[in-house]
């Protein structure tokens, strides 16, 4: 069986599948991905020059809070996902929000090679540190760009510090999140994840934190990628 096939964890499909009906739950079990969406949002349109016009694919777009997001900032949006309850939420979504994204259940290996080279950004948040090879996503993602497309990733520093906030604190004391959401094994070094971004033709051009206030209960963007960052990439032409 080929990579398209085989890098999918079923047991992490099935545990976002189970939330999906409270995807858009702002007091939900996804409540700190309503609260990032803003940054992540203002990150990508600021990173890739703006979005308004953009051919866009959103890999891991769940419920479709960035998809949308993206499409309401003008830009022509695919979300692809394995999750099948999961898109079945965004689709039903775009009747309230009266958008256009296209959704598909597609891994990215899939679409690559379906649409290789056909978009301007690829985004991939919060869904690198839930596949058995994140490498090869990123090696989709470099191929379903065109030359000098723009790719923007969002995952988890794996450090002593990471575990202690994001699994820790976020799922064990504050219940920000449902316990095992995640798993502290697949967390991704920037180093890790500037190599796997070279080997697949893409230069990485910044990376910045993404920090929780407790006080405010709040997120912001800032120096520090200790815990949550955000990495944005070019395509070599």
């Amino acid at each position: 069986m080929s990579e398209i096939h085989t890098n999918v964890d079923a047991a992490e499909i099935a545990k976002f599948d189970e939330m999906a009906h409270r995807w858009w739950d702002p007091e939900g079990e996804c409540r700190p991905l309503h609260e990032i969406n803003p940054l992540r949002l203002d990150y990508i349109d600021e990173r890739t020059g703006g979005l308004q016009d953009q051919k866009v694919l959103d890999v891991g777009c769940g419920g479709g809070l960035l998809s949308e997001a993206m499409a309401r900032r003008g830009a022509r949006v695919m979300g692809i996902d394995m999750g099948e309850n999961a898109l079945g939420v965004a689709r039903l979504h775009l009747l309230e929000s009266s958008l256009e994204v296209d959704y598909r259940q597609s891994s990215a290996e899939a679409l690559a090679a379906e649409m290789p080279g056909q978009f301007d950004v690829v985004t991939c948040m919060e869904m690198l540190e839930h596949v058995p090879d994140p490498g090869s996503v990123l090696d989709a993602c470099a191929r379903l760009l065109k030359p000098g497309g723009h790719l923007c990733v969002a995952t988890l520093n794996r450090t002593p510090k990471s575990f202690a906030m994001a699994i820790l604190g976020a799922e064990y004391l504050m219940r920000m999140l449902p316990p095992g959401t995640h798993e502290y094994a697949r967390f991704i070094r920037p180093s890790e994840m500037e190599a796997w971004m070279r080997q697949a033709g893409l230069s990485m051009r910044n990376l910045t934190g993404m920090h929780y206030d407790l006080i405010n209960r709040s997120y912001r963007l800032g120096p520090g990628v200790d815990v949550n960052y955000l990495a944005h990439a070019v395509r070599e032409a």
